[in-house]
């Protein structure tokens, strides 16, 4: 394990919290700890040591040079409970962000080790948390696969914050257990249950998710939301009164989506709406077990609490699209991509008409 300081530009105020934030180096990650900083916090990030890691946060120290707060970083498994013991006690953070997870579809690649970090890994945060003489205020990340499989042609409803959890897969299933440890662990905690996050840029998304996204119904309902306002959640979350409650992180109402119309808006956004979409089918409207774990949702009330919704939809893809010549560049290869996709689509000669994202 090693420890090293981001360099800052001038001295932070003594009265800011310490907030240690797990998974600084992910999507969310990066922008929590952005946000925080800016906003005068002193901030420990802990992920990883890879090299993809230590470019990031080289990044973020450079980004976030002339903010008030501070950043520190220690490099940690999550899996090993004793780095994670001692992490929290070096630090004694006023609140934890708790980000890190092995999320879809890596998960269904290692079982063991995603249960390693997104229950076990929680539990050793929140053990430590409980030992300090101060305990922390612990900000969970959960996601909304805890409600399980949501077919819109039976379910009554968009997802709300009282909508009974049923997780149907190993992600959703992770996600309520160790929602279960924080909400039972004493401390004082938020847990924010997150839609679809999208990057300002789709150029950065990880390809990964674009072949998970091929196998999920083209009628599936879905809401985005942008990682910033996400990051803008989670670093309200950390002073908010309203804690030991649930909340929603979801987009605006232009963030509610199909999912078939959500993948050729996002490749219109790149200038190859062309190539995208078609390569999917439609759920089995008589088989709620079919589909993923996505639905629109009621964020009213998160919103009121959190303040977070900062991004349309449309001013998301207007980040990240491109223009001239790399747009050119990009639509050029439409038919290219196109035949690609086509090829790769999951359901490429499997018999049947309906998405099954679980049998694939």
């Amino acid at each position: 394990m090693t420890q090293t300081s981001a360099t800052q530009n001038g001295p932070a105020s003594r009265n800011a919290a310490r907030v240690l934030v797990t998974g600084a180096c992910g999507l969310v990650g990066k922008a929590t700890v952005a946000q925080l900083r800016r906003r005068g916090f002193h901030v420990t990030a802990t992920d990883l040591d890879t090299p993809a890691g230590r470019k990031a946060i080289r990044q973020l120290a450079a980004d976030t040079a002339d903010s008030p707060g501070t950043l520190a970083v220690e490099w940690v498994n999550l899996t090993d409970g004793s780095a994670v013991d001692a992490l929290v006690a070096r630090t004694a953070p006023d609140a934890i962000v708790h980000l890190a997870a092995v999320i879809p579809p890596f998960c269904y690649e290692n079982r063991k080790l995603a249960r390693a970090v997104n229950v076990e890994g929680t539990r050793s945060l929140v053990d430590a948390a409980k030992k300090l003489d101060n305990p922390p205020r612990f900000l969970q990340t959960s996601s909304i696969a805890v409600y399980g499989p949501r077919n819109p042609y039976s379910r009554r409803g968009i997802l709300r914050s009282d909508t009974p959890v049923a997780p149907g897969d190993l992600y959703g299933g992770h996600k309520a257990e160790a929602d279960a440890i924080v909400r039972d662990s004493g401390l004082e905690w938020v847990i924010l249950r997150l839609g679809g996050v999208l990057p300002d840029s789709l150029l950065t998304a990880n390809p990964r998710l674009a072949e998970l996204d091929a196998v999920l119904p083209d009628d599936g309902h879905v809401q985005s939301v942008a990682a910033s306002d996400v990051a803008t959640a989670f670093t309200n979350a950390v002073t908010t009164p309203e804690t030991r409650r649930e909340y929603l992180i979801g987009g605006d109402d232009t963030h509610r989506h199909i999912q078939g119309p959500l993948v050729k808006a996002a490749g219109d956004s790149l200038g190859i709406g062309g190539a995208m979409g078609g390569h999917g089918r439609p759920g089995n409207p008589d088989d709620d077990a079919a589909w993923f774990a996505t639905d629109w949702m009621d964020s009213t009330e998160s919103q009121r609490v959190l303040q977070f919704q900062n991004t349309t939809f449309g001013e998301l893809m207007a980040r990240g699209r491109l223009s001239g010549v790399k747009r050119l560049g990009m639509s050029a290869t439409t038919p290219l991509i196109k035949q690609i996709l086509k090829h790769r689509s999951p359901y490429r000669g499997k018999p049947g008409k309906y998405a099954d994202p679980w049998a694939l």
